[in-house]
């Protein structure tokens, strides 16, 4: 393998790392010899994970987090930090989206916009607020951002959870601009309707049956085909991307 792929060592903190597609980023960093940090607003889910890796030799720790609390995220960045003494890599991959409800705009009550803005958007700001003053003071940091092909299909019934990946693209260009002098990159993966143990009402068997014929690639999407691109971008291969909204979807969207 080329050097410049090379994550061993890293230490990467996956937010929603307890379980889905989260908790397979975290295997992955483990796999190839990072430094996982699970946080999870789940205590026991993060920690099982966390356990699990330990248990297969490699080192791993789970913080209880809800990045949608400041005082949460300072306090995980600060229990990392007095352990590993820095922040790596930083996965942006916590969201609310398998417990929404299939339902036209009109019929969103207030709190549950509100509440998905906060998380899916709120959390990725501050949990990128409290990392990038560390990353900026080595010269070096990665921030990947879990954003949506959703945003590609216009797709509706979701619009709060399509407009908040919407705004982590532009977050993500924005970031972009403000860190790459500091060596740090901001990069976003845009999956597709994404297979996991998690279940969920927000893809109808017919939506998931449409959308692996349309794909280029006529199959079901699973969290292992996004771990390639994330890997990538958390290693010094991918040193000079930084902006970019890349879609994992099979080819079900083409920009």
């Amino acid at each position: 393998m080329h050097a410049g792929f090379d994550v061993s060592g890293k230490v990467v903190v996956v937010t929603g790392g307890g379980q889905g597609i989260g908790r397979v980023y975290a295997q992955a960093f483990a796999a190839a010899g990072a430094l996982p940090v699970i946080a999870d607003r789940h205590a026991e889910a993060g920690a099982a994970v966390a356990a699990a890796l330990r248990e297969a030799g490699h080192e791993a720790t789970a913080f209880t987090t809800d990045i949608a609390d400041p005082a949460s995220v300072d306090a995980l960045v600060a229990a990392v930090l007095a352990r590993h003494g820095r922040i790596d890599v930083l996965v942006n991959n916590a969201s609310i989206f398998s417990t929404l409800t299939l339902r036209g705009f009109t019929e969103i009550p207030l709190e549950e916009w509100d509440h998905v803005l906060r998380v899916n958007v709120t959390g990725s700001f501050l949990m990128t607020r409290a990392v990038a003053p560390g990353m900026k003071s080595r010269g070096w940091g990665r921030v990947i951002n879990m954003a949506s092909a959703a945003v590609n299909m216009g797709r509706p019934n979701y619009l709060h959870y399509t407009t908040s990946k919407a705004a982590v693209i532009g977050m993500t260009r924005s970031l972009a601009r403000e860190l790459g002098a500091h060596g740090i990159t901001v990069n976003a993966v845009l999956p597709g309707a994404t297979t996991t143990e998690v279940p969920r009402e927000t893809v109808t068997p017919q939506q998931k049956a449409a959308m692996i014929a349309m794909r280029s690639v006529p199959r079901e999407e699973v969290p292992e085909d996004l771990v390639g691109t994330v890997l990538f971008l958390a290693s010094e291969a991918s040193a000079f991307v930084t902006g970019q909204s890349i879609t994992v979807d099979g080819g079900l969207t083409f920009l």
